[in-house]
């Protein structure tokens, strides 16, 4: 059947799309900053939270933001000593790669180095994070759950049931392991045992001065690591870091317990027939 010239699709919604107007709006946009700071940092963001973001643009006020459109963004600087507005800046627009945001800001480089280094946001860690510490639940009762969450306990995976009103743990349970992708159960899990795993912070990348027209880049620096392991027992969480040769060692003594219990519910089914 041929399709009817009435048959128009027709969008509701009142967002207005970009285009080019949009594009060349943020390349003035860029340009003006350029113009007003005196710096211009290139920065990535670890475990991205809107929210999070949106506290540091707050406490920032007297700079500006600029996140994603890379390619717009590098259009307005220069992406060679020919089209560069200012000097250097063609090199400093060769790092704007993957997921990356700019500021612009006329504080001083020690200042801002020093505010970022310091700045981090602790929240549970989501569908897909991977998994800082190993969490383990002790056999025993859990008495920070009420007896109304044990279905949903169970739905989640923990080997559970309700004695005397309250939520148990039939056996030892391993939540998740250390550098494992987090699937969603593990996640809602570790948010109801309130472990926190997933940390938002700025990473500053590279810096350009508009005074000398260098283009400085930043090394990496790793986080100490204060804990990689977390036991769950009846009324307290105990966090300990433990080295990859003990793990090892506990890895072996944990499979020693398992094939010991194995045995001895194999004797008693044994028995009992």
């Amino acid at each position: 059947m041929p399709k009817s010239k009435r048959d128009k699709r027709i969008s509701l919604t009142q967002t207005k799309k970009g285009g080019l107007e949009a594009k060349q709006n943020l390349v003035t946009e860029v340009r003006n900053c350029v113009e007003k700071y005196d710096r211009i940092f290139v920065f990535s963001v670890c475990n991205m939270r809107n929210s999070k973001l949106k506290e540091v643009r707050n406490a920032w006020k007297h700079s500006r933001f600029f996140f994603g459109k890379n390619k717009v963004m590098a259009l307005a600087f220069g992406r060679s000593p020919e089209t560069e507005i200012m000097n250097g800046l063609y090199k400093f627009s060769t790092k704007l790669v993957n997921e990356v945001g700019v500021l612009f800001t006329s504080k001083s480089k020690e200042d801002v180095v020093d505010w970022f280094d310091k700045y981090s946001e602790h929240d549970y860690a989501r569908t897909g994070n991977i998994a800082t510490s190993t969490v383990e639940l002790d056999e025993g009762p859990l008495v920070q759950f009420s007896h109304a969450i044990e279905p949903h306990l169970r739905k989640l995976g923990l080997p559970v049931a309700l004695k005397k009103g309250v939520v148990t743990m039939l056996q030892s349970h391993t939540v998740c392991k250390e550098n494992e992708k987090l699937t969603a159960e593990q996640a809602k899990v570790l948010k109801l045992l309130k472990i926190v795993m997933s940390q938002f912070s700025i990473h500053l990348q590279c810096m350009w001065e508009k005074d000398s027209g260098e283009c400085s880049v930043f090394d990496v620096k790793e986080k100490e690591v204060m804990f990689n392991k977390v036991r769950v027992t009846t009324d307290d969480q105990v966090y300990d870091y433990v080295e990859s040769e003990q793990k090892e060692n506990m890895e072996v003594e944990n499979v020693v317990k398992r094939e010991k219990t194995v045995r001895r519910s194999l004797r008693i089914k044994n028995k009992s027939h």
